[in-house]
C-alpha cells in the first residue's frame, strides 16, 4: 500500500456533511488508509462528480464513500459511473431527519449498487472500506482486529466502573 496514494475516495454533496464524513476519514486515518475528501454535488455539480468517478480507478482509488443528506443522489451518482465499490452515508439533515436519504441511498436499480450505512454512519463506511480493502491488503487485518479488541476492551473498562457500592463486577 502506497501511503501517497490515496485508496478511498471520500465525497459530500456540500461543506454542511463535513461535520459528518470526516469520521470516515478519522477511521481510515487511524487504520493508516490513504484517503482524500472532496466536494462534490450530484445535483450542483453533475459534470464534476461524474468526471470524478470516472477517473477514480485510474487514479489509484479503490472504494468510494458518498454522503449526502436530503434527497442524498450522490452516491446513486457516483455508483452510475464506476464499478469501483461505493459505500453511501445517509446524512441527516431537513425536515425528514435524514429519513429521505436513507430510502434514496439504499435503493438502487439492479446493477448499480450502493452499499449503505446508517444514518450519518460514516464512521461504520470508513471501517467498511477497510474491511474491503483487507481482501487485498492483508495488513489490515491485523489493525481492524486490533481496534476491535481495543473497542471491547474499553466497554469493559467502562462497564466495570458502573458498580457502584457494594456491586461485583459480573466475570462470564
Amino acid at each position: 500500500m502506497d501511503k501517497n496514494t490515496p485508496l478511498v475516495g471520500i465525497l459530500m454533496g456540500s461543506e454542511n456533511d463535513l461535520s459528518v464524513m470526516e469520521k470516515a476519514m478519522d477511521v481510515l486515518c487511524m487504520l493508516g488508509i490513504p484517503c482524500e475528501m472532496k466536494i462534490s454535488s450530484a445535483h450542483r455539480m453533475p459534470e464534476l462528480t461524474a468526471s470524478y468517478a470516472k477517473s477514480a480507478r485510474e487514479r489509484g482509488i479503490e472504494v468510494i464513500i458518498a454522503g449526502a443528506g436530503m434527497a442524498a443522489h450522490l452516491a446513486g451518482a457516483v455508483a452510475a459511473q464506476t464499478t469501483l465499490p461505493v459505500i453511501g452515508v445517509p446524512i441527516s439533515s431537513g425536515e425528514l431527519k435524514g429519513v429521505d436519504a436513507l430510502y434514496s441511498t439504499v435503493q438502487m436499480p439492479a446493477g448499480i449498487p450502493v452499499a449503505t450505512v446508517a444514518i450519518n454512519g460514516a464512521k461504520n463506511a470508513g471501517f467498511l472500506a477497510a474491511q474491503i480493502l483487507s481482501i487485498k491488503y492483508p495488513e489490515l487485518i491485523n489493525r481492524l482486529d486490533s481496534q476491535r479488541k481495543e473497542a471491547k476492551e474499553n466497554l469493559l473498562k467502562k462497564s466495570e466502573q458502573l458498580c457502584i457500592g457494594s456491586c461485583k463486577p459480573h466475570n462470564p
